[in-house]
């Protein structure tokens, strides 16, 4: 089971000298500690994947309709989860016939969930198809930045037929400007440099997870990425509706956040075949 370089890192515990230095140094303005605590992200346990797409799209979250007549009994069941979602109960998911799982591993440069190995580790364990997300903060730093710190806690892919590549999770900003202050070309380039970096550091593209509004308001309904990277695409209610710009087709659908025990109910867009494909590479598929 693949775990490379990821998880949280052990905390020292600190005596009260040192924290009394650390404070000092976070004081100081324009030093290198002030400049990371000023970017690291004020309630990441809350920013989990589609936590925004309700509050600005609008919608109950909690009103997703089980999507059986557009998906048929070939499609796969799947959850995402984060830290908000704390220890999960896999095996009871597994045998409730959910078949793969998303796992929140970062969000920018600063934020590592410390749920991480349990639900990562956990859901392997259990018979499922593992993949991890990186919750994105374009604002923070560059996408090549924030490629390389995904894939060094969590977010690397093995070929073991049982690791999905990783997603990169592109949603409204949880702490300012929706589109994070930038120009939908800035916002495209930005996209494209972790994409571009997540396939040299994996030889995987990254799944793209975003809504259509989104996807419009912020790159101007870029076609850029439909050809090379997966789509996953959130919608609560009986269909995936239009999709953004430069995808045919979605792979994953996140249809709901009603689930019980965990919320968060996806559905891959094929039979389990096709997913273990997704999560091998098209190489294999001869």
């Amino acid at each position: 089971m693949p775990l490379r370089r990821s998880g949280p890192a052990r905390r020292k515990v600190a005596t009260a000298g040192t924290l009394v230095t650390l404070l000092s140094v976070l004081a100081v303005p324009g030093s290198a500690t002030a400049t990371d605590a000023a970017k690291r992200p004020a309630h990441p346990d809350e920013d989990w994947m589609g936590s925004t797409i309700a509050l600005h799209e609008g919608g109950d979250r909690a009103g997703g309709i089980e999507p059986r007549a557009s998906y048929g009994r070939r499609a796969v069941a799947g959850v995402d989860v984060s830290s908000h979602n704390h220890h999960v109960g896999w095996s009871h998911l597994r045998r409730s016939g959910v078949r793969f799982a998303y796992v929140k591993a970062t969000e920018g440069t600063n934020y590592t969930n410390p749920y991480f190995a349990q639900q990562y580790r956990g859901s392997y364990h259990a018979g499922m198809i593992h993949g991890a997300y990186h919750f994105a903060l374009p604002d923070h730093s560059s996408g090549a930045t924030q490629a390389r710190y995904f894939t060094h806690h969590g977010g690397d892919w093995s070929r073991d037929g049982r690791t999905l590549p990783g997603a990169l999770d592109m949603e409204y900003n949880p702490y300012g400007a929706t589109c994070y202050g930038k120009s939908a070309r800035a916002m495209v380039s930005w996209i494209h440099d972790f994409a571009r970096t997540y396939r040299e550091e994996t030889g995987r593209d990254a799944v793209i997870y975003t809504s259509t509004n989104w996807w419009k308001r912020c790159t101007g309904n870029s076609g850029k990425f439909g050809r090379t990277n997966p789509l996953w695409i959130p919608r609560y209610g009986s269909s995936v509706g239009t999709l953004p710009g430069g995808w045919q087709y979605h792979s994953i659908w996140q249809h709901t956040s009603s689930g019980h025990p965990v919320g968060d109910r996806n559905r891959f867009n094929g039979p389990f075949s096709r997913l273990k494909v997704l999560a091998y590479g098209e190489d294999d598929d001869d």
